[in-house]
């Protein structure tokens, strides 16, 4: 369920390279929709970076965050999902997939030094981005005679509703977005004239 009419994504892919005893930490972070995409983004790195020893991530997927995982590979417990999970919250990021990639130096960190560097690492990857806020819109379909035409076009402009299609013929049709802030003010705009034939479509995130 949603409960923002935003959300915060990042703009690009990003690196970063954090240097600690040794210890070289790679973090990309990289925009994704889906659980297949974030197995798939995994893979290139594993064989971007094969001589790891260790490929330690964290994810958000969807605009209401209601898909979240973290993976440690092999590092002592919530060392290393946990604290990059964590940068991926405070900047309150969604569709965002954070890999950081350990070269181990020979020396180890003991836990607080392993948060702090996987922790330092997604940082750096994320200010290396730029975030940008995204509005959330849905897709409608208006069915309606000629004589309706100046109406609906109205409607949309005080909507700010953004028109992708429009058919023209004994019965007009118009597809178009808008904002889901604007989305119940328009609909039921829209429902009040019963010559105007409107259908939801979907939501676009």
């Amino acid at each position: 369920m949603l409960f923002s009419n935003t959300y915060n994504q990042l703009t690009n892919n990003s690196k970063a390279i954090y240097k600690a005893k040794g210890s070289k930490f790679i973090a990309y972070a990289i925009i994704v929709k889906s659980e297949e995409q974030v197995a798939g983004e995994i893979n290139k790195i594993k064989k971007l970076d094969k001589n790891a020893s260790h490929y330690c991530y964290a994810y958000i997927i969807k605009p209401d965050k209601s898909i979240e995982k973290v993976n440690d590979d092999g590092e002592p417990k919530n060392s290393a999902g946990k604290p990059i999970i964590g940068q991926i919250k405070s900047k309150d990021l969604t569709n965002c997939l954070i890999v950081v990639v350990r070269y181990f130096g020979g020396t180890k960190l003991g836990i607080p030094g392993l948060i702090k560097a996987y922790k330092n690492a997604a940082l750096e990857a994320i200010q290396n981005n730029k975030i940008e806020c995204i509005d959330i819109t849905e897709m409608y379909s208006l069915k309606f005679s000629f004589e309706e035409l100046n109406s609906v076009m109205s409607i949309l402009k005080n909507h700010n509703a953004n028109i992708i299609n429009h058919k023209n013929d004994m019965i007009s049709e118009i597809q178009c977005s808008i904002t889901l802030k604007n989305s119940k003010n328009f609909y039921n705009k829209i429902s009040k004239n019963h010559k105007i034939d409107i259908k939801y479509l979907k939501t676009k995130q």
